[in-house]
């Protein structure tokens, strides 16, 4: 398994943090954003790291190097920002075949459950697994993604930023893929 992190937005939102520089290398408790996510992805189950970097990219990879605590570090580049799964599809030649968790270099990581969700992932014959909260305000919802289930509690359609979420279920920016996913990424729209 590979993990994939994706650290190529400017982060609009977070206006002069990240003007100057790319918002996963924003500081928060000494620590670089994204470095929360790359403190996941030396997890035993992870044999390599892959960051798809594109706004200021230059700045992670010259601060991080290729290599992060004894884990082989890839970089790709997204030259234009054009969703979630865009950035996957970036990244379809680095993944190389393998499984991967996909983690957001700008979300911080406190008390996760990564292992679980992994764990999960490893017990299932499911396509994907994705790290949900329920949340009681849904305007949190827009900035991250939503999901539509069946009565099983499978997901049926993951919807990035929605205007309107139809339920109080977030993601958390952190799922585990079979490299099968790849084969829907063409029917996928932004």
């Amino acid at each position: 398994m590979k993990a994939l992190i994706l650290a190529g937005g400017r982060g609009k939102r977070l206006k002069e943090h990240s003007e100057e520089q790319n918002k996963c290398m924003v500081e928060v408790g000494g620590e670089k954003v994204v470095g929360f996510s790359l403190d996941f992805a030396i997890h035993d189950e992870i044999e390599e790291i892959v960051i798809v970097v594109g706004f200021k990219a230059t700045e992670i990879i010259n601060h991080f190097g290729i290599a992060y605590r004894g884990k082989n570090v890839v970089y790709v580049i997204q030259d234009e920002q054009d969703g979630l799964v865009h950035a996957m599809e970036c990244a379809r030649e680095a993944i190389d075949g393998h499984d991967f968790m996909l983690l957001l270099g700008d979300e911080i990581h406190v008390g996760s459950r990564h292992e679980l969700l992994v764990e999960a992932f490893r017990d299932s014959n499911a396509l994907a697994i994705c790290g949900m909260v329920e949340v009681e305000d849904r305007s949190l919802i827009s900035n991250t993604y939503s999901a539509l289930f069946e009565e099983d509690g499978r997901i049926t359609r993951l919807v990035e930023k929605p205007d309107n979420p139809t339920n109080n279920m977030m993601g958390t920016g952190s799922c585990v893929f079979k490299n099968e996913i790849f084969n829907y990424i063409e029917k996928t729209p932004v």
